[in-house]
């Protein structure tokens, strides 16, 4: 089973990013990323790492696909590949439109790669 915590819920994964993460990990299962406040110290991230290990550690997991904050996401990674869970995070390509002076950035899934 491939866990999935980032503020992209897998049911609005692209169809070939469902299809590529069921080829490899055969189940997707979400657990939403948490709300990290600016204003939280290196401290409180790692304590939030070692709740989010404990929460991890209680599902038959093959993979965590994680993407956001950066601290956070560092943090855990480091955690999971110190015990052997493999990490993967989403590659795409970005696809820049410019209308009415307003970006508009739509993201193009290409490949899970390994932390």
């Amino acid at each position: 089973m491939l866990l999935n915590i980032s503020n992209h819920p897998s049911s609005r994964w692209t169809d070939q990013q469902k299809k590529t993460a069921k080829q490899q990990f055969d189940t997707i299962e979400d657990l939403a990323f948490p709300n990290i406040a600016p204003e939280a110290t290196s401290d409180e991230v790692q304590l939030l790492a070692d709740e989010f290990m404990k929460k991890i550690n209680q599902r038959p997991i093959a993979a965590v696909h994680l993407m956001g904050e950066m601290t956070f996401t560092f943090a855990l990674v480091s955690k999971l590949k110190k015990v052997g869970i493999k990490c993967i995070a989403s590659t795409t390509n970005r696809i820049v439109e410019e209308k009415d002076g307003k970006k508009i950035v739509q993201f193009q899934f290409v490949q899970f790669r390994e932390y």
